[in-house]
């Protein structure tokens, strides 16, 4: 019997750290490229974006922030580009969706609920901020809900259905099992679904391994055999997160997105580090990652001839 095909995504900048956190976060499109490529190289098969401008490191959800790096990745990788409708929490919906809707990419991510999203005990580490906005943007997150309603789900749904983009749906708590399988029973979402289980946000669901079981088996009950599940555990939680769910029969996600680190107090000196890492846990359980090919086939995606860029 060949052995399980674990898909790896790496998310290479995100919108939660900021530039003054780590020399290694990728900030300008030529960075988030080399960043993408390199992680491809090292065996994702899926590279998660968002864009910055390049002078302040600010999220920036612009499509022309995105245009020339997604046209650098695709000239030098076959990987899957996922592009972001999360954006940052400080955007709004129609903001977030103005990427996915132009570029037409094989995958979205999209976020299966509003929640509290607290970046602020990040403040306790990090002290010295090089940008005005960075220590604001941390602190607002006291006082500040990451909107996704019902009506913003069915936007963005509808929006990229004509697209045939598929979506890595995140949720970051039980209840956002329940919201997708509303939008399942709908019609909204077609089998089958990559469900990207996140573990470790304050506001959401905690990184105790019961906790990622829990989600895994309320999946398993709503969805059978419809979807695909994958995991990230945000921070320190990375890498054992990982290795629990490719224990498990699920897929991984890793990158500077998600944790600056890459030991104790060591910070990952690129995305491809951290994809290597987790790469070498999979096949000790003795089990291959998946080609981008491979990936598509699992997940049943467009194809990169089928893309806006």
């Amino acid at each position: 019997m060949a052995p399980r095909k674990v898909i790896i995504t790496c998310a290479v900048t995100g919108s939660i750290h900021t530039p003054s956190m780590s020399p290694h976060l990728p900030v300008t499109a030529e960075e988030i490229a080399d960043a993408a490529v390199g992680a491809a190289e090292a065996g994702a098969a899926i590279v998660h974006l968002h864009a910055r401008d390049p002078e302040t490191g600010l999220p920036d959800q612009s499509p022309q922030r995105f245009e020339p790096f997604l046209k650098i990745i695709k000239q030098r990788s076959d990987c899957v580009v996922n592009i972001t409708t999360g954006g940052a929490p400080t955007m709004t919906v129609e903001e977030r969706l103005k990427p996915v809707a132009f570029f037409k990419p094989e995958v979205a991510s999209l976020n299966m609920g509003s929640m509290n999203f607290g970046l602020f005990p990040m403040l306790e580490r990090f002290r010295e901020f090089s940008h005005d906005w960075e220590r604001p943007y941390l602190e607002g997150s006291r006082d500040r809900i990451f909107k996704n309603t019902f009506a913003d789900i069915e936007n963005i749904l509808t929006t990229c259905a004509q697209n045939g983009t598929r979506f890595e749906i995140e949720c970051y708590d039980i209840g956002h099992l329940y919201t997708l399988a509303h939008f399942v029973e709908r019609g909204l979402v077609k089998p089958p679904f990559f469900v990207q289980s996140v573990f470790g946000i304050l506001g959401g669901i905690g990184p105790h391994p019961e906790d990622v079981m829990h989600m895994k088996r309320t999946a398993d009950r709503l969805f059978g055999n419809d979807y695909r599940w994958s995991v990230l555990g945000a921070g320190r939680n990375q890498m054992p997160i990982a290795a629990i769910a490719a224990a498990n029969g699920g897929n991984v996600r890793v990158g500077l997105e998600d944790s600056l680190w890459i030991g104790p107090g060591k910070f990952a000196r690129s995305n491809a580090e951290q994809v290597l890492k987790i790469r070498e846990i999979i096949e000790g359980l003795g089990l291959e990652v998946a080609t981008p090919t491979e990936a598509r086939a699992i997940l049943e995606l467009k194809g990169a001839d089928r893309v806006n860029f």
